[in-house]
């Protein structure tokens, strides 16, 4: 097992029972491609560098999380058709 970090950026035009359930959905993504969450950090709203979408703020999450190498191709090609997500990063972090 791996262990790894998968960033989302959320738009913020979205209520925070949406952002709540993307969350959500992403997490039982980890889960689902036999994945473990260890942690989930909430930066909350930020500025973002550029404008993206005709927006200039958006909600930040990194969720850290072991899985087998495999896993994040996987989870990322769920990820990437979610709705509310504006972009999303998986790396692998330093043991």
């Amino acid at each position: 097992m791996n262990k790894y970090e998968l960033t989302l950026v959320l738009s913020s035009r979205i209520d925070d029972e949406a952002r709540a359930a993307a969350l959500a959905k992403a997490q039982g993504y980890v889960e689902r491609f036999g994945g473990t969450v260890t942690d989930v950090e909430e930066w909350g709203k930020k500025k973002l560098a550029y404008e993206i979408q005709k927006m200039d703020e958006a909600y930040y999450y990194f969720v850290h999380f072991d899985a087998e190498p495999e896993a994040p191709a996987q989870i990322e090609s769920h990820i990437r058709i979610m709705e509310p997500v504006v972009r999303y990063l998986c790396v692998k972090t330093e043991a």
